[in-house]
C-alpha cells in the first residue's frame, strides 16, 4: 500500500510539473485557468509584435526583445497581437509590410516572425491572443476580401469618409466569396507549424486564444444575420481545426452590435466562443471631449461602469469569462511627446484596473484586461505613421504617441506594476 502512495504521489508530481512547465489557457466554470490555476490579468495590446519579429522590411529582433523583457518586468503577460496585415486601400495608410499581398500568397518573412514571437513569448512565459483580420481598414482587413473580390478599393474610414467606408465595408458578411477567401487565410494560420519550434501552433501555450477579428461588425441593422451566421461559421471553422486552445471574437460589446445586446449574446453564446470581450474608448465614443479630459472622469467612470456591469451580467448568464481587451484614454492636454503627464489617462487606467482586481478578489467573470497600447521604446518620427518609422501602438493613420504608453511614461508603467503585484500577491496568498 505505501508503494502505491509513493507511486500515487509521483505520478501527481509529474503532473504538477508538466502543469509548471506552461500549459494553455482554460475556461472552467466561467473562469480561466492557467497552470491548474485561476488566471486573471493586466495585458496589453501590442499588434506589431511579430513584424518586429521578422528579419524584413520593419524587422528589429533586438528591440523586440528589449520591449518583451520590459513588459515581463512589469508583470505582464498576455499581449493582443494582429497575426498580420493585408494588402490596403489606395486610399488608406496601411500597416505595412503586408502578410497577404494577395489572397492565399502569404509572405514567408513575416510568418517566420510571427514564429519567432510566439517562440520568444514561451521563454518569457507570456501568452498572445491572435487576432486573424480587422474590420478596419488600417490593416486591410474586410477591404481586402472585398476589393479582390471585385468591390473595388474601400473609402478611407478616417474623418469625413466614415460613413462611406461603413456603407462599404458592411458589405463584407454579405458576401460569401469575399468570407470565403477569409476562411481560407484562417485555416492556412491555424494549422501552422512554427519553422522554429517545429510544434503546430495547435499545440502551442504561447497562444491563449484566436481571435476572429479585431473589432468585428455587421456595419448595418440589415446584416445582423449575416453577422451573425459569420461569426458562427469563422468559430466552427477554427475549432474544427485547433479545439486546444480558446476562441473570442474580438467584439467591442454592444457599441461593435449596432447597439443591440441580443446580437452580441448571440454571437457569444456560440458554444465555439469560450470568452467574452468588450473595448471602451471614451474620447472616441464621445463621453468625453478633449478639451475637458479631466472634468468629464466622473462621467466617464459612470458611463464605462455601467457598460462594464451590463456585459458583466452577459457573461455571468453565459457562464463565460469577461475581458476589457482594449482601453485607452488621451495623454493630458492631446499631446504625443512621450514622457509628458498623463494624469488623466492614469486616473481611467487606475479605474480600470481597479475593477480587473475588484473582480478577482471576489471571483467574478471580469479576468482581465489590455491596455491599448504598448510603445515602448519607439518614438514617433511624423504625425501619422510613414515607412520607416518606429511602429507604436496606434495604428498607422491615427495620430502617433496619442494612445501609446512609452517606456519613460513613468507614472503609468508604476500603476501597472502595482496591479500586476497585487495580483500576482493575491494569487501566492
Amino acid at each position: 500500500m505505501k508503494k502505491l502512495f509513493a507511486l500515487l504521489s509521483l505520478l501527481f508530481m509529474m503532473v504538477q510539473a508538466l502543469f509548471a512547465q506552461g500549459g494553455l489557457v482554460k475556461v472552467i466554470d466561467g473562469q480561466f485557468f492557467r497552470n491548474g490555476a485561476p488566471y486573471y490579468y493586466i495585458g496589453t495590446n501590442f499588434w506589431y509584435g511579430p513584424i518586429l519579429g521578422s528579419t524584413g522590411v520593419g524587422g528589429n529582433r533586438e528591440r523586440l526583445s528589449q520591449e518583451l523583457d520590459a513588459l515581463r518586468d512589469m508583470g505582464v503577460n498576455n499581449l493582443r497581437v494582429l497575426v498580420g496585415a493585408d494588402a490596403g486601400s489606395e486610399n488608406a495608410n496601411t500597416v505595412i509590410p503586408y502578410l497577404q499581398p494577395q489572397p492565399g500568397a502569404l509572405n514567408d518573412t513575416l510568418l517566420v516572425g510571427l514564429d519567432y514571437f510566439l517562440t520568444e513569448l514561451a521563454k518569457r512565459d507570456m501568452v498572445a491572443v491572435l487576432y486573424l483580420t480587422n474590420s478596419w481598414d488600417w490593416s486591410g482587413g474586410y477591404g481586402f476580401y472585398l476589393k479582390n473580390v471585385g468591390q473595388g478599393d474601400s473609402p478611407n474610414a478616417d474623418g469625413k469618409g466614415y460613413q462611406a467606408y461603413v456603407n462599404y465595408a458592411a458589405e463584407f458578411v454579405k458576401n460569401d466569396q469575399a468570407q470565403q477567401l477569409f476562411w481560407n487565410y484562417v485555416k492556412t494560420i491555424v494549422s501552422r507549424t512554427n519553422s522554429i519550434t517545429g510544434k503546430p501552433y495547435k499545440d502551442d501555450p504561447a497562444i491563449m486564444a484566436w481571435q476572429i477579428c479585431n473589432e468585428p461588425r455587421s456595419f448595418s441593422k440589415e446584416g445582423k444575420d449575416r453577422f451573425a451566421a459569420f461569426i458562427s461559421k469563422t468559430a466552427e471553422t477554427i475549432k474544427q481545426i485547433d479545439s486546444k486552445h480558446l476562441l473570442s471574437t474580438g467584439s467591442e460589446g454592444s457599441m461593435g452590435c449596432e447597439g443591440d445586446m441580443e446580437l452580441y449574446e448571440r454571437i457569444h453564446s456560440d458554444a465555439n466562443i469560450d470568452y467574452l470581450t468588450i473595448h471602451i474608448w471614451p474620447a472616441n465614443w464621445q463621453w468625453c471631449t478633449r478639451s475637458t479630459l479631466w472634468d468629464d472622469l466622473p462621467y466617464v467612470y459612470q458611463k464605462a461602469g455601467a457598460y462594464i456591469d451590463t456585459h458583466m451580467r452577459f457573461a455571468d448568464k453565459m457562464l463565460k469569462p469577461l475581458v476589457i481587451e482594449e482601453f485607452g484614454y488621451p495623454r493630458d492636454a492631446n499631446l504625443f511627446v512621450p514622457g509628458s503627464s498623463t494624469d488623466c489617462r492614469d486616473a481611467f487606467y487606475s479605474y480600470i484596473l481597479g475593477r480587473v482586481l475588484t473582480s478577482f478578489q471576489k471571483e467574478q467573470v471580469l479576468a482581465g484586461c489590455n491596455f491599448w497600447g504598448w510603445a515602448g521604446a519607439g518614438r514617433h518620427r511624423h504625425k501619422t505613421w510613414e515607412v520607416g518609422d518606429d511602429y507604436l501602438c496606434d495604428p498607422p493613420h491615427e495620430p502617433q504617441g496619442w494612445y501609446s504608453v512609452f517606456d519613460n511614461d513613468s507614472t503609468t508603467i508604476s500603476l501597472i506594476q502595482q496591479g500586476t503585484k497585487e495580483l500576482k500577491t493575491t494569487e501566492d496568498e
